[in-house]
């Protein structure tokens, strides 16, 4: 899309928006900065309408989506010496120097959220529902696949019964033949991927149990969601595979990895060591 100063549409449509389609731009004009950071969950919430208002509001501003008027938003509310696509701290005029320390101060801030924000029982619940299934599925999209594809070479190691489709129709596939005994691990930074969605809400049909790893509590996939683990770091919608919101979601996983190993200690070691033998021909 054009990159289109959004206030002025808002202003120019607002006398035919309906009232709760006010209420939500009210709001944005109101928390212009916070909105680029909130799921569309939260941004229902905060105005008190439901999410079908939001996407009614967006629709009415002639764009596709929530995540559409994200990026119009981002665009309008960014100034010319600021590169919005990294980060809305990091400006043109940065030295190396400058950029390393914002980018080590953003990803230490993002993990010491995810840290604030870490609930132990769902840990717990989370590392219980593991052990027990007898298959564990990693699901994710774009950058989080990446993410899914790297839980699945870590876990591997330890145990024979993880999986992570990289297609997203080989994924609502597995998905498809899922079961009660199984354990469908979804990680999606906004919570509001289609795909992760539709796998989820396809999982949870099949009476898998749901852990999701995202960044907002609310979100439309964390209402298929039996534990939800929260990462922390901002990405705005210009900043998609951001590294510091990546980091956060290995770190929670490197948690659940840890703790597993703990729990299943002596076939971990076995299978660990015989991974470790498996691949060893292949060094020098």
């Amino acid at each position: 899309m054009n990159k289109t100063d959004i206030f002025p549409l808002i202003h120019a449509r607002y006398n035919s928006f309906t009232n709760t389609e006010k209420k939500v731009a009210d709001y944005i004009l109101e928390h212009t900065k916070e909105v680029i950071y909130m799921s569309i969950t939260d941004l229902a919430d905060a105005c008190s309408v439901g999410e079908s208002s939001v996407f009614r509001f967006c629709k009415t501003m002639k764009l596709k989506g929530y995540q559409e008027f994200k990026i119009a938003l981002a665009h309008s509310i960014s100034h010319d010496d600021e590169t919005p696509q990294l980060s809305g701290q990091i400006n043109i005029q940065d030295t190396i120097e400058e950029i390393s320390s914002k980018i080590l101060t953003t990803n230490i801030s993002a993990l010491t959220e995810t840290y604030n924000n870490m609930n132990n029982d769902a840990i717990i619940q989370s590392i219980d529902s593991m052990i027990k299934a007898e298959r564990i599925h990693f699901f994710g999209v774009g950058a989080s696949l990446m993410t899914a594809m790297e839980a699945k070479n870590k876990f591997m190691r330890i145990c024979n019964k993880t999986e992570c489709a990289i297609d997203s129709h080989l994924q609502i596939m597995s998905a498809a033949l899922m079961t009660e005994n199984d354990v469908a691990i979804l990680i999606s930074y906004s919570g509001s991927t289609k795909d992760m969605i539709e796998v989820a809400k396809c999982a949870k049909e099949r009476g898998a149990k749901i852990i999701v790893i995202t960044r907002f509590a609310k979100s439309p996939l964390t209402n298929y969601s039996d534990i939800t683990l929260l990462c922390g770091g901002n990405e705005g919608p210009l900043q998609g595979g951001s590294l510091s919101a990546k980091i956060s979601q290995l770190y929670l996983l490197d948690i659940l990895y840890a703790e597993f190993f703990n729990r299943t200690y002596e076939d971990a070691v076995i299978n660990k060591e015989s991974t470790a033998k498996a691949v060893i021909s292949k060094m020098l």
